[in-house]
């Protein structure tokens, strides 16, 4: 593998004026640090606070940022749209903007990325709520019946693809696809692809607010698994 691979990092961002900031600054330090030809392009899904013009700030004085307007569409047609528009680069990382999920673990993921197609988070320390924990323990079980297992935290926002690996299976996934890493996930798995997880902390939200709960959570997870299970047999 060559060693100037280029990363292209994808952050979908709804109403995260309280963290964007520190989000662009923590990754663009980090892979500044790791010597990485990259680019971050954050997809603004339609905000409706100051999310927008911080993100167009921190581009005047961040070569690295690419900032993306969009209408609000959802999370995961953002993510999927982020993944179809950067299928030129080496690798493509998505991560979250609610800073659930840091920087502080990618030296392991990039470090180790000569071997595999597929480097993956597994969230440890997550305090979530029992709604969530159940849609997450029942995203596993559809991924695993219908793919294949391999993968333990399958909708993790923390994944290192090898676009190569990826860039035909990625096109072919619908662009509504409302959780298309379980079906990223899927796909590593059913294509034998190789696959490393990692640990990565989770730490609480700080600011914002969740935008999906109880019982709207519940009917997002039975779409997610429908066309989760749906894809499988396209």
């Amino acid at each position: 593998m060559k060693n100037n691979d280029t990363l292209k990092v994808i952050i979908p961002v709804y109403n995260e004026e309280g963290a964007i900031g520190l989000v662009i600054e923590d990754w663009t330090n980090k892979l500044e640090s790791l010597g990485i030809e990259f680019k971050i392009y954050t997809y603004n899904d339609g905000s409706k606070d100051n999310t927008s013009a911080i993100l167009h700030g921190l581009a005047e004085t961040n070569d690295n940022l690419v900032v993306v307007d969009k209408p609000n569409s959802g999370h995961g047609p953002t993510i999927l749209k982020g993944y179809k528009d950067n299928v030129d680069a080496d690798w493509l990382f998505q991560v979250d903007s609610d800073n659930e999920l840091k920087a502080e673990d990618f030296d392991k993921f990039w470090n180790a990325r000569t071997d595999y197609d597929f480097l993956i988070g597994k969230r440890v320390n997550r305090i979530s709520p029992l709604a969530r924990i159940i849609t997450t323990q029942i995203s596993r079980m559809v991924v695993g019946l219908c793919y294949g297992r391999g993968v333990k935290d399958v909708n993790t926002p923390y994944r290192l693809m090898r676009v190569a690996s990826f860039k035909n299976y990625l096109e072919k996934i619908p662009d509504a696809t409302f959780a298309p890493n379980l079906i990223v996930s899927g796909i590593a798995c059913s294509k034998k692809m190789r696959i490393k997880q990692f640990n990565v902390t989770h730490h609480n939200r700080e600011t914002g607010e969740v935008s999906i709960k109880k019982w709207k959570l519940f009917k997002a997870a039975l779409k997610s698994f429908k066309q989760t299970i749906l894809y499988r047999f396209i």
